[in-house]
C-alpha cells in the first residue's frame, strides 16, 4: 500500500526539519525585509524575476503489483502468452520459468542445437535478435486476439510428469519434482499448457495487447548456476491500458539520463575500478563529500534517537558464522575462508552476529533494555560478476545497520521509534512516499506461536500507531520473525526497496542471548533487525538518480563557485573563498583561464547551486554576483550575508522549490 508523508512539501529536492520543528510555505507578500541593511538572500531570491519555466506534464501514478491484482493477472498471463508464442515461432524452444517482476515480466527459454533435416548437419542454437521479438511480438497478438479461454486444472504428480514428458520438457520435470501438491496447470485453449499456480486472467483477449510491449534478451544460467544450461531470457512489460505503457516508457527514457552510473562518471563522484575487481567501489573527492554528510546526518539522528553508534571488525573466526547459522545458510553469498594460525577466518556478509557477541559480553538486567547499537558496517557478499551492476549491486558494501535488544512489552514502542527515525531520515533526502508491506509467518519458522503472534501484533501495531497504510504479506515474513518492508517513490516513480524492520527469534536462541528479569528468572531478548538506507552505496545511487546528479545546496559536493573574470580578482575570490570554507560552506575558485561563459557552463554541467561572478566592480564593492542555477541571476549581494545566508540555508536543509515560495520555521512556543 502506497501513501504519502503528510505536511511535507512533496518535492524531491526539499527536506524536512526536525519532527518538533513545523515548517509553513510563506508568500513574497507576507515576508518583511531583514533588519540589516541588505536584504537577506532568501528575501532577494523571492524578490527576483524568474526565468521562464515550462509547464511540468503531470504524471498519473503507475499501479504495481503490490497493489493491483487485475495488472498482476495481466502480466502473469502475458508471460504465458508469451511462451507458447515463442513456442509457435520457434519449436524447438524449450521453457523454463516465466514470472511477474516490478514492472512486468519475465520468460526463459532453452534452445538446443538440431540436426538439419536435408544435409544432417548440426544447428548451432539460435540467439534471439530484436527481429525475433518483433515477430513474437506478433504472435502473441494473434493469440491475444482469438480469445482463448484460460482455465485451470488440478492434477497428480504422476498426471503432470506423463504429460512433461510426452512433450520433452525437461526443465519442466525439474520444476515438478520441487512443487508442493496439489499440482495446478493453466491451460489457454486447448493449444498450449504450463504448470503453474496462477492468478490468471479469464481469456486472453483480457490482455490488452497495446500495452504490452517485449524490451529486451539477456542471458542468464538455469536456476543461477553457472554450471547449468544458458537461457536466454526476455524481459517485457505489461499494463492495463496503453496510456500507462506511454509513460512507463516516459519513465525509462528519463531514467536513463538519471543513470547513477552515467552521473557517477560525468560528476567524478565514484568508480569501479576494474583493475582492482568488479563490484568494489571507489568513492571520489566528490562523491566521498556526500557520503559523508549523509553519513553524518545518519549519526547525528540515531544518537538523537537514543542510539549508541558501534564499530565492528571485518574478519572473524569461521566458528562465529556456524554459530550465527549463517554458514550453513548463505555460504553461497559468502567469500571463500582464509586460515590464519591453521584457523579458518571468514571476511563478514553481515554485521548482527558482532552485535550478538557484545551483547553476551556481559549479563544483562531487564533495566538494561532496551538496546540500541547501530553501525555503518562494511560487509562483503560474494555476487556472480554478471550481476553486478554500478552502486545496486555491489561485492562490498556498507549497511546501516542497527539491532534493538527488548523485552516483548517493549517491542510495539521501539518499532514506533524505528519508523519515526526511518522517517525522518527518508524526508530528509526527499522520499515521501511509501509502500509498506508486513510479512507474517511461513510455514517452515523458529519460535513458538505466541511470539509470533506477539510480535506480529506489534508490528502491526506500530504501524496503526502512524497511521500509515500497508499491505500484508502472509506467509512472507523471514524464517526468524516477521517484518516490515519500506519501498520508496522517486521523483520519477520507481519504487526501491530500501527500509526494513526484522524481529529475530533465531540469533538470540543461537548465541544463548538473556537478560534477568524481575523475577530473577533468565529470559531471552527479542533481537530486532533495521536498515533505513539498506546500504550506503545503493543509497547514494537511488539518491543520484532521483535528483538525477542535482544534489539539493546542503548536500551539493561543490555549493558554490566563484568564476574570477580577470586574473586581478584571484587573490580576492581567495580570501572571499577562505571566509566561505570557514563558514562552513563547500566552495571552488574556478581557474579563469576560460572565457565567462564557459566558466559558467562548466560549473552548470557539474551541477553547482550557486555561481558568483567576480570582476573589479565587485572586487572593489566587497560584492558578488550571484547566480542561481534553478533561478538564474539573483543580482548583487554583499559577502557577509552571501555567506549568511547560505550557511544557514545548509544548516536547516531548506532549498528554494520555486519563485515566491520558501519554507519558514515556525518558531517553537
Amino acid at each position: 500500500m502506497m501513501f504519502s508523508v503528510s505536511g511535507r512539501l512533496a518535492s524531491a529536492f526539499l527536506s524536512s526539519a526536525p519532527r518538533q520543528q513545523q515548517r509553513r510555505i510563506i508568500h513574497a507578500a507576507s515576508v518583511p525585509f531583514a533588519k540589516s541593511s541588505t536584504a537577506s538572500l532568501m528575501r532577494r531570491f523571492m524578490a527576483t524575476v524568474a526565468p521562464p519555466q515550462q509547464e511540468e506534464e503531470v504524471m498519473e501514478e503507475l499501479p504495481t503489483n503490490d497493489n493491483d491484482n487485475d495488472l498482476l493477472r495481466i502480466r502473469h498471463s502475458s508471460a504465458h502468452v508469451m511462451a507458447m508464442a515463442v513456442q509457435k515461432v520457434f519449436p524447438e524452444a524449450q521453457v523454463t520459468i516465466g514470472p511477474w517482476i516490478d514492472n512486468g515480466f519475465y520468460y526463459d527459454f532453452y534452445f538446443p542445437e538440431t540436426t538439419d533435416e536435408e544435409t544432417g548437419e548440426t544447428i548451432e542454437s539460435r540467439k534471439l535478435t530484436e527481429e525475433d521479438l518483433k515477430t513474437v511480438k506478433k504472435e502473441m497478438d494473434k493469440i491475444i486476439s482469438k480469445d482463448y479461454p484460460i482455465r485451470r486444472e488440478e492434477v497428480s504428480r504422476e498426471e503432470a510428469k506423463r504429460r512433461i514428458e510426452a512433450i520433452n520438457e525437461p526443465f519442466k520435470l525439474e520444476i515438478l519434482e520441487g512443487l508442493k501438491e496439489p499440482i495446478t496447470i493453466y491451460h489457454i485453449g486447448d493449444e498450449w499448457w504450463d504448470l503453474c499456480a496462477g492468478p490468471h486472467v479469464e481469456s486472453t483477449a483480457q490482455i490488452p495487447k497495446k500495452a504490452v510491449a517485449l524490451q529486451s534478451v539477456a542471458g542468464a544460467y538455469w536456476r543461477g548456476d553457472e554450471n547449468r544450461e544458458m537461457l536466454q531470457r526476455i524481459y517485457a512489460t505489461a499494463w492495463k491500458d496503453p496510456n500507462q505503457l506511454k509513460q512507463y516508457k516516459k519513465m525509462l527514457e528519463e531514467a536513463k539520463k538519471r543513470d547513477h552510473r552515467m552521473l557517477g562518471k560525468k560528476l567524478d563522484l565514484f568508480s569501479i575500478q576494474e583493475d582492482a575487481g568488479g563490484g568494489l567501489v571507489f568513492w571520489h573527492p566528490k562523491g566521498s563529500k556526500v557520503r559523508k554528510l549523509v553519513e553524518d546526518f545518519w549519526k547525528d539522528a540515531h544518537e538523537e534517537g537514543g542510539y549508541d553508534v558501534v564499530y565492528t571488525p571485518h574478519i572473524a573466526n569461521l566458528n562465529l558464522w556456524k554459530t550465527s547459522g549463517h554458514f550453513d545458510f548463505y555460504r553461497s553469498d559468502m567469500f571463500d575462508q582464509m586460515d590464519v594460525e591453521n584457523e579458518q577466518y571468514q571476511i563478514k556478509p553481515m554485521n548482527c552476529p558482532f552485535h550478538c557477541l557484545m551483547y553476551k559480553d556481559e549479563l544483562r538486567s531487564y533495566r538494561d533494555l532496551p538496546i540500541r547499537w547501530a553501525e555503518l558496517g562494511t560487509v562483503y557478499r560474494y555476487e556472480r560478476s554478471g550481476t553486478l551492476h554500478g552502486l545496486m549491486r555491489v561485492r562490498g558494501f556498507t549497511q546501516d545497520d542497527a539491532h534493538i535488544y527488548c523485552l516483548p512489552e517493549q517491542l510495539e514502542d521501539e518499532i514506533v521509534g524505528v519508523l519515526d527515525l526511518t522517517e525522518r531520515i527518508l524526508t530528509r533526502f526527499g522520499f515521501d512516499k511509501y509502500d509498506i508491506m508486513l510479512s507474517t509467518r511461513p510455514e517452515k519458522a523458529v519460535g513458538s506461536d505466541e511470539i509470533w503472534e506477539a510480535a506480529t501484533t506489534a508490528l502491526e501495531g506500530a504501524l496503526k500507531a502512524k497511521g500509515w497504510d500497508y499491505g500484508v504479506d502472509e506467509g512472507g515474513g523471514a524464517f526468524y520473525g516477521p517484518k516490515i518492508d519500506i519501498k520508496i517513490r522517486d521523483a520519477i516513480g520507481r519504487q526501491w526497496q530500501c527500509s526494513t524492520v526484522q524481529c529475530d527469534f533465531n540469533l538470540p536462541e543461537r548465541f544463548g542471548l538473556e537478560y534477568v528479569s524481575a523475577s530473577g528468572t533468565r529470559e531471552r531478548p527479542i533481537m530486532v533487525h533495521r536498515a533505513i538506507f539498506g546500504s550506503m552505496e545503493r543509497f547514494f545511487g537511488i539518491l543520484t538518480e532521483n535528483c538525477a546528479g542535482d544534489f539539493p545546496l546542503w548536500l551539493a559536493p561543490t555549493q558554490m563557485k566563484l568564476l574570477p573574470v580577470t586574473d586581478a580578482v584571484q587573490e580576492y575570490c581567495q580570501e572571499v573563498a577562505k571566509k566561505a570554507r570557514k563558514a562552513g560552506i563547500r566552495v571552488e575558485v574556478d581557474r579563469g583561464n576560460e572565457r565567462l561563459a564557459k566558466q559558467i557552463r562548466n560549473a552548470e554541467q557539474q551541477r553547482v547551486p550557486i555561481i558568483a561572478v567576480v570582476g573589479m566592480k565587485e572586487m572593489e564593492s566587497g560584492t558578488l554576483a550571484v547566480r542561481s542555477r534553478k533561478l538564474g541571476d539573483l543580482g548583487s549581494f554583499s559577502v557577509d550575508d552571501l555567506m549568511s545566508e547560505l550557511a544557514q540555508c545548509s544548516a536547516d536543509a531548506v532549498e528554494m522549490t520555486k519563485m515566491g515560495e520558501v519554507v519558514e520555521k515556525v518558531p517553537e512556543e
